[in-house]
């Protein structure tokens, strides 16, 4: 591990935190392959330029998340599990996204209500200020692990009067949609950023602390090219990639 470079001690971001992060992306970028075994602490801990307690912090946010695994005597493991591949495109569906890597794709409400639409939304989806749009905070699981955690406005609130109650019945929002004459939909646009999960964000998805996340802000259209919703989704880094269809 000679000859790498050591990490900047004068960012804001805790070390241990930089540390795990730096881990992760050799992980995920192929450098310690699945079922290889990791440095020891001690050359992690030479190679990061922090002291062993640090190492062994960020280790078990690893192992917490689940892609790394001790075995006692022997050291710690790349224990990497399979990422789903999440298309973008103009018509990104949640469910048609992941067919044939996921038997069981669903989503579930947290929360909605209704409310004056913020002025970024009111401006993103064409409405006059304070218009009543309906917000819903929802989780999105894939054969039982949560994939997103969504926020979506949705409006004006008359228009769908029960797409609250459709999404929760049926699990699936193009379907609920449907139900409110949405017989077609696609995306007028999709920013990607990534940021780290909050505690409220790692509690609802079962991340550990320090956890990432892809950050997808995007703008639908209906069929008639009307824009109506304006959803931002938070993807858990490590189980799923964003790929952006040449469309």
């Amino acid at each position: 591990m000679t000859g790498e470079k050591s990490l900047d001690k004068s960012g804001g971001v805790a070390l241990w935190r930089r540390v795990a992060d730096d881990i992760r992306l050799d992980i995920n970028g192929g450098k310690f392959i699945d079922g290889g075994k990791l440095p020891t602490e001690g050359e992690l801990a030479a190679r990061f330029d922090v002291n062993r307690h640090t190492v062994r912090r960020a280790l078990a946010v690893l192992e917490e998340e689940g892609i790394v695994r001790a075995e006692q005597g022997r050291g710690r493991f790349v224990h990497a599990a399979r990422r789903l591949s999440y298309p973008i495109g103009r018509r990104t569906r949640f469910s048609a996204g992941l067919a044939g890597q996921a038997s069981d794709v669903h989503g579930e409400i947290l929360e909605y209500r209704v409310e004056p639409a913020p002025l970024p939304i009111s401006k993103a989806l064409g409405l006059t200020p304070a218009t009543r749009v309906l917000r819903m905070e929802s989780l999105s699981f894939a054969d039982g692990r949560p994939l997103t955690r969504a926020t979506t406005w949705t409006g004006p609130a008359s228009r769908f009067p029960s797409l609250a109650d459709d999404f929760r019945e049926l699990g699936s929002m193009t379907a609920s949609l449907n139900r409110a004459g949405v017989t077609d939909y696609t995306r007028q646009e999709t920013r990607i950023s990534a940021r780290y999960a909050e505690s409220s964000e790692s509690h609802q998805m079962g991340l550990a602390p320090g956890a990432v996340l892809l950050v997808g802000t995007y703008v639908n259209r209906d069929q008639d090219g009307v824009p109506f919703q304006y959803t931002m989704t938070r993807f858990a880094a490590d189980r799923v990639e964003l790929v952006v269809n040449a469309e």
